[in-house]
């Protein structure tokens, strides 16, 4: 009898401690995910992993609305799944900001070669062809996106300086365009 109502009490006491874990809120378990997500975000995340980012967000979110109905394993269950989605997003953005970066410095190279150039050709170029507004312009807006471009490398903005060279080498390309045309319409009127 006296075995009995020990075991009873054991399992009294385990129901109870196993009651009290499912009862109370995940708030831990909330935290590091909130955590993770901060992490992530500082690496670079919202950028550079953006859908595994926003599904922590999401995750976080649902465990929060958990809570809120009382359902609180549901709720562990969403942070858990917040938290590693989150250091997920952090690790792609690690590799998808040095993806980036490398990009960005080809087409800043690139760009930089193309404005060097047609520099130097409109430098040698016939005089009336040199006074012509569109390859100017073409180069003065390729100088600019290549400043904008620079800028913002430096800032580790990789994203925005890969869009502002390739601005750069296309402006470039379309000032070499018109300076060819130029060029071809000159040579036409020679004959």
């Amino acid at each position: 009898m006296l075995g009995a109502r020990r075991w009873l009490l054991s399992v009294a006491v385990a129901a109870a401690i196993g009651n009290a874990a499912c009862g109370d809120p995940p708030d831990k378990e909330m935290q590091q995910a909130q955590g993770a997500i901060d992490v992530a975000r500082a690496a670079g995340a919202d950028q550079y992993a953006h859908d595994e980012f926003t599904a922590a967000q999401e995750a976080l979110k649902h465990a929060d609305e958990a809570v809120n109905d009382r359902d609180y394993r549901q709720a562990l269950n969403y942070a858990l799944d917040s938290r590693e989605r989150a250091q997920n997003a952090a690790a792609m953005a690690a590799d998808g900001k040095a993806t980036a970066r490398v990009d960005a410095d080809r087409a800043i190279n690139a760009a930089t070669g193309a404005v060097n150039e047609l520099a130097q050709k409109l430098k040698t170029s016939d005089p009336s062809r040199r006074a012509a507004s569109p390859p100017r312009k073409g180069l003065s807006d390729g100088e600019r996106a290549l400043q904008e471009a620079r800028a913002a490398f430096a800032k580790a903005d990789y994203l925005t300086a890969r869009k502002k060279a390739t601005e750069a080498s296309e402006a470039v390309a379309g000032a070499n365009k018109a300076l060819d045309t130029s060029a071809g319409a000159a040579n036409r009127r020679r004959r």
